[in-house]
């Protein structure tokens, strides 16, 4: 008894797991039978034949065999359905047999494995088994038509080996077994399980290593800045972002390990751990830099045992509440134009009632003449639809203020070929928009004058108002707003979008002739284009 004792926990759970493992296994090969096999077969043919037969008649992949969409999505798509439906394969292959998707990327364009796709290119459905690139393995061919066209085939399988080990897990008569097996172990596990728990706090060892995992991911992945102290005072945690924002504030050395007693900026912190009290959404001054700040205390059985603060640099968060608002102003203009369309069809369709034919006639030349001047000169230097769009709709909203626009330029701007940064540039070429509009609602004339360029894979914007210009020093001081509390962070939004898009920009000014502002971004267009 008293040696049983001195016997490790690891070395008690070896020898349980290994008795549980035999007498499983032992009973399990003595149950299994051909019978089991040929039902698992069964229901894998069916599985992959279902699939098969479903991806057939999905539009993406014949488009893609008839070349009206890109091969590269036929690949995509089988991939996200391979891996939501557990099969091992989905190939697609065009008439000449040529795979356009596969699992390993570097054998698409190469021809099919195996010799047994032929009959399916005579328009039959079937299952075979044979041995390809991956092994030995069960598979389902499904011909593709497109209008009654044999335009390929698409194969769907799981690998031979897979379905004997499915075999094991499917049966419902190796449960009994397993049964035998667990009742041996059961009793100690269960014994055992209940004293490790209580020592764990209720967590199974994968559990605690999952979420230290899980936490040092969250921390580094967050943009906010995270510091948490222990309760004597030592900082345990700081993640890059609180780096980052003590770096910028001039503050290089280690946090981990130091006392919160080493910087003055923790005294609100170290009040927390003493106090109990709890502060959100505190701005404060770190060094130069404003920054808000949410600080909790950590309890533990009822007891402070840490101290917990967030942060993040106030000037982002300024940054996206403007853009929030960009975005805002953005949707509210589409609705503004979907509603004036609306009414157009209205009359239209009044007109038409009323067999108002000159009217109609005199109308829609009108209605034609405006698309002219706004959507057709944009349509012809803009190819992007995203950033046609936008002008488009910041025309229309210009119109209404009675503000002429000349939109002019030489070479048309391509579609954008990485999205990702569209939204810089709408950024950017919006807020000069909106600048310039309000600098000229006063002017007896008011009118702007814009240009779009694409040249050496360079987007160049000139926008050129008749306002009353900028004073010295707003020029001299571009990123700062003068025109009151809610203005001016378009200018800052601009410079920041600039500076992460490598882009320049130049401004002149007069009292005489207005301002103008000249922007060169870099802007890689669509090979399509």
């Amino acid at each position: 008894m008293s040696k049983n004792k001195n016997v490790s926990l690891q070395t008690k759970l070896t020898v349980l797991v290994c008795t549980v493992v035999l007498i499983a296994i032992a009973v399990t090969a003595y149950l299994i039978g051909n019978k089991a096999i040929a039902n698992s077969k069964e229901f894998h043919a069916n599985k992959v034949m279902d699939l098969a037969k479903t991806i057939s008649h999905t539009q993406l992949i014949q488009d893609g065999l008839i070349g009206k969409e890109s091969p590269d999505k036929i690949q995509t798509f089988t991939k996200s359905v391979q891996e939501e439906t557990g099969v091992e394969y989905i190939v697609v292959l065009n008439k000449e047999h040529i795979r356009l998707s596969h699992p390993v990327g570097e054998r698409i364009g190469e021809y099919f494995v195996g010799g047994d796709e032929d009959r399916a290119y005579e328009g039959e459905s079937y299952t075979s088994t044979a041995h390809g690139t991956l092994g030995e393995s069960l598979r389902a061919f499904v011909p593709i038509y497109h209008e009654h066209e044999l335009v390929g085939v698409v194969s769907v399988g799981v690998l031979s080996e897979n379905i004997q080990a499915a075999v094991f897990e499917s049966l419902k008569t190796i449960y009994i077994a397993i049964g035998v097996g667990l009742l041996v172990g059961i009793i100690g596990a269960f014994l055992l399980a209940r004293q490790v728990k209580k020592t764990l706090y209720g967590l199974e060892p994968k559990d605690i290593a999952k979420r230290l995992g899980e936490r040092d991911a969250m921390l580094e992945s967050v943009k906010e800045g995270i510091l948490a102290m222990n309760d004597e005072g030592e900082i345990i945690v700081a993640n890059q972002a609180a780096n980052q924002i003590f770096q910028k504030a001039g503050i290089t050395e280690s946090l981990i390990g130091q006392q919160a007693d080493a910087f003055p900026q923790m005294s609100a912190l170290k009040e927390v751990l003493q106090t109990g009290n709890t502060s959100l959404d505190e701005q404060q001054n770190l060094n130069g830099i404003e920054i808000v700040v949410n600080r909790v205390p950590v309890v533990l059985n009822g007891k402070i045992v840490g101290a917990l603060a967030t942060f993040r640099d106030k000037t982002e968060l300024t940054s996206l509440v403007e853009q929030l608002s960009s975005a805002k102003s953005f949707a509210e203009i589409l609705r503004v134009q979907t509603h004036e369309f609306m009414n157009k069809l209205h009359v239209i369709s009044a007109m038409v009632h009323t067999k108002s034919y000159e009217e109609l006639q005199a109308y829609t030349t009108y209605i034609s003449s405006a698309y002219q001047q706004e959507v057709g000169a944009v349509s012809r230097l803009v190819k992007d639809p995203v950033l046609s769009g936008f002008l488009v709709n910041k025309l229309s909203e210009a119109r209404k203020f009675d503000i002429e626009i000349d939109l002019t330029g030489e070479r048309p701007l391509p579609a954008l070929k990485n999205i990702v940064h569209m939204d810089k540039i709408i950024t950017i070429v919006g807020n000069l928009f909106d600048n310039a509009s309000e600098a000229v609602r006063d002017q007896t004339f008011a009118h702007i004058e814009m240009t779009v360029h694409y040249e050496n894979n360079f987007f160049y914007f000139d926008i050129r108002d008749n306002g009353p210009g900028l004073n010295e020093n707003e020029a001299s001081q571009i990123g700062i707003s003068t025109k009151g509390e809610n203005r001016g962070y378009g200018l800052y939004l601009i410079n920041k979008a600039l500076n992460e898009l490598g882009g320049t920009i130049k401004v002149t000014t007069s009292k005489d002739t207005g301002t103008e502002f000249n922007v060169k971004i870099p802007y890689e267009g669509d090979i399509h284009d």
